[in-house]
């Protein structure tokens, strides 16, 4: 399995937004969207602030396989379900990144619901 290189991990968890893009069933990309990005220790995380059904969370959840811009890296990635017990450190993460933006737009990434849509973006050293 492929791992982030300390680089990545910087440039991306100190990256204000995350361009992400989902494969389709076909293999093509989806459009890309604009997202939050966190880093806990050495894993990078993202989750849909309008739940499970959010256009872009729905397509991660088709192939789980896609691709990011962020930071300066440009990347393709698996996008993996995670272990629900990091869902408070995480949270804790998000809002002290975006808390500058305010309660009402960081509250929206720390209810259950946007816990539920949490995903670990893992790099691939394939094409998509």
């Amino acid at each position: 399995m492929a791992t982030w290189t300390r680089d990545e991990l910087d440039k991306i968890g100190n990256a204000d937004k995350l361009e992400i893009t989902a494969l389709r069933r076909d293999g093509t990309l989806r459009k890309p969207v604009i997202i939050w990005v966190v880093r806990y220790e050495d894993d990078l995380y993202v989750r849909s602030g309008y739940g499970r059904g959010a256009a872009w969370f729905r397509g991660t959840q088709v192939r789980h396989e896609g691709h990011i811009k962020a930071g300066g890296i440009d990347k393709n990635v698996a996008f993996e379900d995670v272990d629900h017990a990091l869902d408070e450190l995480i949270d804790a993460v998000y809002q002290r990144k975006y808390g500058r933006y305010g309660a009402q737009y960081v509250d929206m990434v720390v209810t259950p619901e946007a816990r539920s849509t949490t995903i670990k973006l893992v790099p691939r050293t394939t094409s998509p």
